[in-house]
């Protein structure tokens, strides 16, 4: 078992043991299992799913940082949701406004890198809603979460 810590500015998201979590990085998802390496990475907007004793959760993450020692997982994001907090309306929404301010700040480099932030947070948050919605996640699980 591995214990995952997955903290935000706001709160934290998850702790407890678990038998596996996948994460996105730079260079595509990564799987930790137990007794992993020691690694130090960045997390990109994407789904994390976390494995304990046969069931999965599913959160939607924007940009962080991600440490593993070989027993414990510390991942540091900037937003997590989990897939039942989540409304499709509401993200097509919040997709659409980040689609229309990129569009309008291209010529203005900072105003388009964070609206592709806001964007990219976006459709992590639309994957993971629509990967919840089509039963291929989340399967219950019998761990506490947080």
């Amino acid at each position: 078992m591995l214990r995952l810590e997955i903290t935000t500015p706001d709160r934290p998201m998850f702790e407890g043991e678990v038998d596996s979590v996948s994460l996105p990085t730079p260079q595509g998802e990564i799987t930790i299992l137990p007794h992993h390496i020691p690694l130090i990475s960045i997390v990109v907007p994407g789904v994390i799913t976390i494995r304990q004793k046969g069931g999965e959760q599913l959160l939607a993450v924007s940009r962080g940082v991600i440490e593993v020692d070989g027993r414990t997982i510390r991942v540091m994001v900037d937003s997590a949701d989990r897939a039942d907090e989540l409304q499709e309306q509401a993200i097509l929404t919040a997709k659409a406004e980040a689609e229309k301010l990129q569009h309008e700040k291209r010529t203005d480099a900072e105003g388009f890198a964070e609206a592709t932030a806001i964007l990219e947070r976006e459709l992590a948050r639309l994957h993971v809603v629509r990967r919840r919605r089509s039963g291929r996640g989340p399967v219950p699980s019998s761990g506490s979460g947080e």
